[in-house]
């Protein structure tokens, strides 16, 4: 999930747990352990995919979060001695504000490393997208409450509460809404499709995105709306390219972004000649969030080059609009959401 969220929640679990005996200091302890995993943006990998594969990482490791929780409690309580007969509110203080972070990155399509050491397989279960107001809104809502209205204490705590338990229960929903999306997208698929997920479309979790690879050489795109009158999605099939990388698999780079992809992963030539690897889990048709260029054409050879990443293109003009009529079921373009 985005940072503010991250933070937002680790504030609240803190204000939750100790937000009753430290005040303040527990929503700002709470705040800074949601937003320390995150910072591995900030360790200079060895180059763009590195940084892309290793991002929720060893920092979003549970077994790291667990060893580093007695050593953040004690900096805590360095920092306010008075606060020493509350050592092991501290404790599980920071042991709920480290670890729902990585668990609540589980949520999203890309998921989390969470069991490094000892399996380095992100956990992604793909019910909640990477923003989404409705699980944020309740809980930034909850805790801001707790530490505004500071006169009317009970007040602020059963809001902080009741913020926590939206978002938990936003989770929920989510949760069911994909394992109705999927056995939909499982009715509606053909023959020959070798795996494919659902993820839910930007900011909600009413439309989701249904990507399907076959064993012969395409991947589909489709969407299907919790508003639709009809339980079924409608495709459209493209190339995936996965030829162009035939020369090019050994690459370190290419089998890492391969791996990290889980299979949904597309290749073009674009009009330079370069070679374009796409991760389809997350964007639109030429508008992938995650593309890397790693090879170039040289006369009849494809040739590797040191991976980097292309640069995000603009927003489509009228997408916003094209979600809205999408999610009730009214856009002329049930397959994509703007033009196919």
């Amino acid at each position: 999930m985005d940072s503010v969220t991250q933070i937002a929640l680790g504030a609240a679990v803190g204000e939750a747990a100790l937000g009753h005996r430290v005040g303040w200091r527990a929503a700002t302890w709470g705040g800074i352990c949601g937003l320390l995993p995150d910072l591995d943006v900030l360790w200079p990998f060895a180059d763009p995919v590195a940084a892309f594969t290793w991002h929720r990482g060893y920092s979003h490791s549970l077994a790291a979060l667990i060893l580093a929780t007695p050593i953040i409690a004690w900096a805590a309580v360095r920092v306010h001695p008075d606060t020493r007969a509350y050592r092991r509110g501290w404790l599980l203080l920071v042991f709920l504000a480290l670890v729902t972070h990585p668990l609540l990155d589980c949520f999203t399509v890309y998921g989390t490393q969470v069991l490094l050491p000892f399996s380095d397989i992100p956990v992604g279960w793909s019910t909640i997208f990477i923003i989404d107001p409705a699980f944020s809104v309740p809980v930034i809502f909850g805790v801001l409450s707790a530490r505004v209205l500071r006169r009317t204490p009970s007040l602020g705590r059963r809001l902080n509460g009741a913020g926590l338990a939206i978002g938990v229960a936003w989770l929920a929903f989510t949760v069911g809404a994909k394992a109705h999306v999927d056995r939909v997208a499982a009715d509606s698929l053909p023959v020959g499709v070798t795996r494919y997920l659902t993820t839910p479309a930007p900011f909600n979790a009413i439309l989701w995105r249904v990507v399907a690879m076959t064993e012969d050489g395409r991947y589909a795109e489709g969407y299907h709306s919790l508003l639709d009158a009809e339980p079924r999605v409608a495709f459209v099939w493209r190339p995936d390219g996965h030829d162009l990388l035939d020369p090019l698999r050994l690459e370190r780079q290419v089998a890492r972004l391969v791996w990290f992809s889980r299979g949904f992963f597309a290749a073009r030539e674009l009009a330079s000649g370069e070679i374009l690897l796409s991760d389809l889990r997350m964007g639109l048709e030429d508008r992938f969030v995650f593309s890397f260029v790693v090879g170039r054409r040289v006369g009849d050879a494809v040739e590797p080059v040191p991976a980097f990443r292309r640069p995000d293109l603009p927003v489509p003009p009228g997408i916003w609009g094209a979600i809205w009529e999408r999610i009730l079921d009214r856009s002329p373009h049930p397959a994509c959401l703007l033009t196919c």
